[in-house]
């Protein structure tokens, strides 16, 4: 059974509280790096794997987007998304990513926001992508950086006076399951090394275009003074790529 925290109701209430549940994608550090990714979504078709609370959903529908479907295993985020999305043409279906199906090339742009390294098996979920996107269409995600993942405790190395001193990097090229503390005990990650998610992809007939490690920006600092140590390893990885063979075969 895959884990899902996000039903858990301490979990979700803290959760609810982050400044990116709340002020949405404006509040999401990542998100500038995010939105220059994505192609025009004018009259497209588009999924999005890991939909969460629906502001990406709701944003590609205000870009033009023709249709878009989001999907997400937990039910508390759904309902909420769906309370918060006043549009036919957005739907939500309830799954876990690994597990969803659609028909072949029924989507032009597939995103990801800090889902897949929730995600056991990636490499089902690129193939999976690569059916059932269009030729030439776009897939856009970001994950935590493997910088970020390599070691579960997911802390700073602190002094003596509580200051941070540097970020730990250990058993990098170990891949695999990590049981993390993030607002909650055991919430399992998964760690792999920047080459896996970008071979991998490859691998499944996908041409990288861009590969991203965003930084605060100035503007962001002076707004949120307390990302500046985010400045000194990179949080979020960031690939935007496009189908670049016929469909794969399937699983």
């Amino acid at each position: 059974m895959k884990q899902n925290k996000y039903d858990e109701p301490d979990f979700f209430a803290k959760y609810s509280e982050m400044p990116r549940s709340v002020g949405g994608l404006l509040s999401a550090a990542e998100w500038p790096a995010f939105r220059g990714l994505l192609p025009d979504l004018h009259g497209k078709r588009l999924l999005d794997l890991g939909c969460g609370f629906g502001w990406h959903c709701r944003y590609a529908r205000e870009q033009g987007a023709r249709s878009v479907v989001g999907v997400d295993l937990s039910e508390k985020m759904l309902a909420r998304a769906k309370a918060e999305t006043k549009d036919p043409a957005i739907q939500y279906r309830r799954c876990a990513i690994e597990e969803i199906d659609f028909a072949d090339g029924q989507f032009e742009v597939v995103i990801s926001s800090l889902a897949l390294h929730y995600v056991r098996s990636v490499d089902v979920v690129y193939r999976n992508v690569s059916r059932w996107l269009t030729t030439s269409g776009a897939f856009v995600f970001s994950v935590e950086h493997p910088v970020f993942t390599a070691m579960a405790a997911q802390q700073w190395c602190l002094t003596p006076t509580g200051e941070r001193r540097h970020w730990p990097i250990d058993d990098y090229h170990e891949e695999g399951q990590r049981h993390t503390n993030w607002m909650a005990d055991d919430v399992i990650k998964f760690h792999r090394t920047t080459a896996t998610y970008v071979n991998t992809a490859i691998d499944s007939g996908f041409r990288i275009t861009k590969l991203l490690e965003p930084a605060p920006t100035a503007e962001m600092l002076d707004r949120s003074p307390e990302w500046k140590d985010e400045r000194r390893r990179p949080m979020f990885m960031l690939i935007a790529a496009v189908k670049a063979v016929q469909t794969l075969p399937r699983n």
